[in-house]
């Protein structure tokens, strides 16, 4: 009796783990090999063990669509579309599917693959996590990769991706050093051409720069110690560079004679011309006769010259006034009249 009793004892033990296990989907995970070459192909391998005539999926398998690929990791590990899947009965009512995912790993690193989950009905399980390693190919320009699968064109393709990698990130840099290099290359123009790269400052007006001398002479006193020569001599090259500098007469290369020619050929110089007429001709008493003039012939002279200055300085135009007026009359021209009130001012105010 007790053997008996022993006997089915023995025999509902061994039948117990089957019937525990019996409707539990158990899902398993390994890769071919743990270690790859960045761009070849490994093969993931999923056991699902579940009860025969329960649907079952991986969620992440739905997502092929027209790529042909789903990713992993932020899209650094691939999963190809062309997985291959055998069933396979393993009695008792359950069946075992095993399926072959390729994989594809464009980047070298050490990698922990994340769980790969299996849905069957209202059961859900999950897989182990899977360490991988993908070593970088040491490889020349001219070495062939044929074992090697080619790499798999961008998602949505754009004219950057045809640029090389340092050229879309380092663009900047081009650019600054494009900048630097034409700024070089302005400045030593501009160097070569005018001496310095800076903008050079404008001209003072020769009405300004010539009445400033004036006064200079004026202070320095050279006709009463003495000096009248070197007085008539820069009072001279004052004028002399203020026609230039006003009218365009290049003074400095004519005679006193040319000068009084020029000035009478032009209408509005005519009046003003008297007062350059008595500074030249005192001016080449003193300096080829040696005349020793009076000082009041000295005070006439450097009056007149400011009068001269005065009565030829630019008038800027009224707003609105006729351009013909403008068009008929030169720079300086319209004030000739009012240039011999200022000489004969001028000449009490020396005299005085």
């Amino acid at each position: 009796m007790k053997l008996r009793s022993f006997i089915i004892a023995l025999c509902m033990s061994a039948m117990l783990p089957a019937t525990m296990h019996a409707g539990r989907t158990m899902l398993s995970a390994r890769l071919d090999t743990a270690t790859m070459m960045m761009g070849s192909v490994n093969t993931l391998r999923l056991e699902v063990v579940q009860d025969e005539g329960v649907k079952g999926e991986f969620p992440l398998l739905r997502n092929f669509g027209e790529r042909g690929y789903v990713t992993l990791l932020n899209d650094t590990i691939e999963l190809r579309s062309d997985i291959k899947v055998d069933t396979t009965k393993v009695g008792s009512g359950r069946i075992q599917i095993d399926y072959k995912v390729p994989v594809q790993v464009f980047d070298s690193g050490y990698y922990r693959l994340p769980e790969f989950v299996y849905v069957a009905g209202r059961d859900s399980v999950r897989s182990s996590r899977l360490l991988l390693i993908v070593r970088p190919v040491n490889v020349k320009a001219d070495d062939p990769i044929s074992p090697l699968s080619d790499p798999a064109e961008p998602e949505n393709p754009s004219i950057f991706d045809s640029l090389p990698d340092w050229l879309v990130y380092y663009w900047w840099v081009i650019l600054l050093a494009l900048l630097l290099c034409s700024g070089g290359w302005w400045a030593w123009r501009r160097y070569r051409k005018e001496g310095t790269i800076l903008p050079s400052r404008p001209e003072p007006p020769a009405y300004d720069v010539a009445l400033g001398r004036l006064q200079r002479l004026k202070a320095r006193k050279l006709w009463e110690s003495g000096q009248e020569k070197e007085f008539y001599t820069i009072l001279t090259d004052i004028l002399r560079d203020y026609l230039d500098g006003r009218f365009g007469i290049k003074a400095m290369e004519m005679t006193s004679s040319q000068i009084m020619d020029t000035l009478a050929a032009d209408r509005t110089l005519r009046d003003p011309r008297q007062m350059m007429r008595q500074i030249l001709d005192m001016a080449d008493f003193v300096k080829f006769a040696m005349v020793r003039p009076l000082p009041e012939d000295n005070v006439k002279a450097f009056d007149n010259a400011v009068a001269f200055v005065e009565a030829t300085r630019p008038v800027e135009k009224p707003v609105g006034e006729d351009e013909g007026n403008e068009e008929g009359a030169p720079d300086g021209g319209s004030d000739a009249a009012s240039g011999a009130g200022l000489n004969t001012e001028t000449k009490k105010g020396g005299e005085s």
